[in-house]
């Protein structure tokens, strides 16, 4: 089965805003669907939920958009439109990993580390990258084992620990792997933090059967928690949403978009049996 995994970034009433503005500052950028909950836009042909939620939960650090750009100048301009309104996590300048790379909060509160490719000619990426923090600093390699071991087709692309020597020796510095052709990073976060995962950024798994929603709910509930409308929270604290591809079909159908919420609305597991024939 291959099914698509994208972020979903909850706002207080300015998705529709925040996703303009994404898609003033990316390539081959658009709006996909415009309704009072739920704004679809694609950076790049990479597929973003903006929700809006209300006040209930915020954005935190805890899931960025990474974004590898292609020249140190591409690097620099986006930075410079990002920042604005946001505010500096870490400044953009050269490291030991890249000639250019800096993590901000935007205007939006959403976070975004951007940084140059690593070798010239290699394509932009926008990738979302899990950071381990607090309790959670260490889980980062085993939190990549088990979600390769739930998605179809996948590998570990990179995985780079801190090195001997070091307070964090052996913990992951950086790693990025392939969950059945979706790209994700992962990173420990050393430190005091005092943020980690939440509703404010989920990953949204999109399912074709039944079938396809209750393995994945089940597996990754395991050791987690449920939570409604097919949001669950996994052993690690990251927030997923568990639903069917047609939900946009189904949700946007004028004859049916107010029966198909009020059955979602009841539900915790979708069950696509109910909606279809809502």
């Amino acid at each position: 089965m291959k099914n698509q995994i994208y972020p979903c970034l909850w706002f207080n009433g300015q998705a529709k805003e925040a996703a303009e503005f994404y898609c003033s500052l990316f390539k081959n950028s658009i709006i996909t669907t415009d309704t009072p909950m739920v704004v679809m836009f694609e950076l790049n042909g990479n597929k973003i939920m903006g929700l809006n939620g209300g006040p209930q939960f915020k954005i935190t650090p805890s899931i960025s958009l990474f974004v590898l750009c292609e020249t140190l100048q591409e690097t620099r301009d986006l930075w410079d439109k990002l920042i604005p309104g946001g505010k500096v996590i870490i400044p953009i300048e050269k490291q030991f990993w890249s000639e250019s790379y800096g993590w901000l909060q935007d205007k939006f509160g959403m976070t975004w580390q951007i940084s140059v490719v690593d070798q010239p000619g290699d394509s932009q990426k926008i990738i979302p990258s899990m950071l381990f923090t607090d309790e959670k600093f260490g889980k980062a390699e085993e939190a990549i084992r088990f979600y390769t071991s739930v998605f179809e087709n996948s590998s570990n692309e990179a995985l780079i620990h801190y090195p001997d020597g070091e307070p964090n020796a052996g913990k992951v510095m950086y790693a990025e792997f392939n969950l059945n052709g979706n790209t994700v990073a992962a990173m420990d976060g050393p430190g005091v933090h005092n943020f980690s995962f939440s509703e404010g950024v989920s990953l949204v798994v999109n399912c074709d059967t039944q079938k396809e929603i209750d393995y994945f709910w089940n597996k990754l509930t395991d050791g987690g928690e449920e939570s409604m409308c097919g949001w669950l929270k996994d052993k690690y604290g990251v927030s997923w949403q568990i639903i069917p591809s047609d939900i946009g079909k189904l949700m946007s159908d004028p004859d049916k978009s107010q029966r198909v919420m009020k059955e979602i609305l009841k539900m915790r597991k979708i069950d696509m049996e109910t909606l279809e024939h809502a």
